[in-house]
């Protein structure tokens, strides 16, 4: 299978990616990037949210983790195996209209109950976004280049994530939160139409070392079984959900940290957050993607060495992050996490599209994002928050802190399973030199 090669044929790493590809890649970057942003628009506005409908930090935790996760992982797998039969572009484009319909109802929720249905329906659109997206994007750029292209594709979640910030706090300074939600998911429904018109479907496995033969429908059991018997595809998925237990669970109460138990004003997180967001995130995923792409020619071990490594450096930043004594300093801290904490994503990702055949690509990524979105993302802003609620009542000024704190063994487990998937891979790649079989 062409996944299983050590090394990638130098006719497919030169081969250089026309101006369609591009345009593609572009264009699947902004939805990315309207994906995250309609997706962290709850935990921007957190504070006045939390204001204007007497939420709790759980309960915010709930709504930004574990019932948007329920719908957006779990739809995923159908909607996975739909775009693996049929047009893909057409699916991401349905998929964008209804989470960007979802987000603007978001804005009009008047009660906790309400904003919970606008979430989860946000969720079930967003499902339909990612997966699709990574195989596209797999069969317009040669393996050479994926890592790259990918890696462009992933500055999605920080240009999203700063969009988000900036706009969505300033417009919320103005007008009021609601018209941020309303007037950013209609971006986003506009954008749904100029998808399917500007991105055409490329034709699966067109790039890959493959006969034609070999590309053909995967059932959905057949894919499952595949993916879970495949030990460094289950080590990727596990080494990303501890990490986004880290990305997801800091993320989400970022911004009310900052600003409850930091002293910034929304005002200073739409400039100061929105850079660092910006910087520090959108340059560690332009480095990751380079760094990979340079080091899996010489050996696949990169794929789990390179997010062992971001997150060993991380790790003591992110405690100044948490510990900082006034929001200034916090911030150059949290700049570097920003920076190392999101090596993991182009990683796993590049990796389970290229162990997989194209026509399980799909289909394996949203494999990928069941795993890693529903514990990272459905259970960490879940845990800071319930932990958040519980300090509460001994420790009212620094609730957040405590909880926050509470995330660093979540590194160590990151760090544990990305070393064990280098070991996985440099086992598998001796066993190819030495003419055996890979498991």
């Amino acid at each position: 299978m062409h996944g299983n090669e050590s090394a990638i044929p130098v006719s497919q790493a030169s081969t250089m990616p026309g101006v369609r590809a591009w345009l593609a890649l572009g264009v699947l970057c902004f939805v990315y990037v309207l994906n995250f942003l309609d997706r962290q628009l709850l935990a921007i506005l957190a504070k006045p949210i939390q204001d204007a409908l007497d939420l709790s930090d759980g309960q915010l935790g709930l709504i930004g983790g574990l019932y948007f996760a329920l719908f957006y992982t779990f739809i995923s797998i159908p909607i996975g195996w739909l775009a693996d039969k049929t047009n893909r572009v057409r699916v991401l484009s349905l998929a964008c209209a209804v989470w960007s319909a979802a987000t603007m109802a978001c804005g009009l929720a008047r009660t906790y109950p309400e904003l919970a249905i606008a979430r989860m329906t946000t969720g079930f659109g967003e499902a339909g976004g990612v997966p699709p997206s990574y195989a596209i994007i797999s069969d317009y750029f040669p393996p050479g280049w994926r890592g790259r292209a990918l890696g462009i594709y992933n500055l999605g979640p920080p240009i999203g994530a700063a969009l988000g910030v900036a706009f969505g706090a300033s417009i919320a300074v103005v007008f009021g939160w609601r018209y941020a939600f309303i007037v950013l998911g209609g971006v986003g429904v506009l954008t749904a139409g100029v998808l399917s018109l500007a991105v055409r479907e490329p034709r699966k496995g067109g790039l890959d070392d493959v006969c034609p033969g070999d590309i053909r429908p995967s059932g959905f059991i057949e894919t499952l079984k595949m993916f879970v018997s495949h030990p460094a595809l289950m080590l990727a998925a596990f080494g990303s959900a501890a990490t986004q237990m880290i990305t997801y669970g800091m993320g989400n109460f970022t911004t009310l940290f900052l600003m409850r138990e930091k002293g910034m004003t929304l005002d200073e997180v739409a400039v100061y957050y929105a850079l660092v967001i910006a910087i520090g995130m959108g340059g560690g995923m332009m480095v990751s993607g380079r760094m990979l792409d340079h080091f899996t020619r010489r050996s696949r071990t990169a794929y789990g060495l390179l997010p062992a490594i971001s997150l060993v450096v991380a790790l003591p930043l992110y405690v100044g992050f948490v510990w900082a004594p006034g929001w200034a300093l916090s911030l150059w801290f949290l700049l570097g996490v920003a920076f190392l904490n999101y090596f993991y994503l182009t990683a796993s990702v590049t990796l389970v599209q290229q162990e997989v055949r194209p026509d399980q690509r799909v289909m394996s990524g949203a494999l990928l994002l069941l795993v890693m979105n529903f514990i990272g993302l459905g259970l960490g802003p879940t845990y800071v928050g319930l932990l958040s609620d519980y300090f509460h009542a001994s420790d009212p000024m620094h609730s957040l802190q405590t909880a926050l704190y509470l995330l660093i063994p979540f590194y160590i487990v990151a760090i544990v399973l990305f070393l064990f998937l280098a070991r996985v891979l440099r086992r598998q790649d001796r066993a190819i030199k030495n003419g055996g079989i890979m498991s």
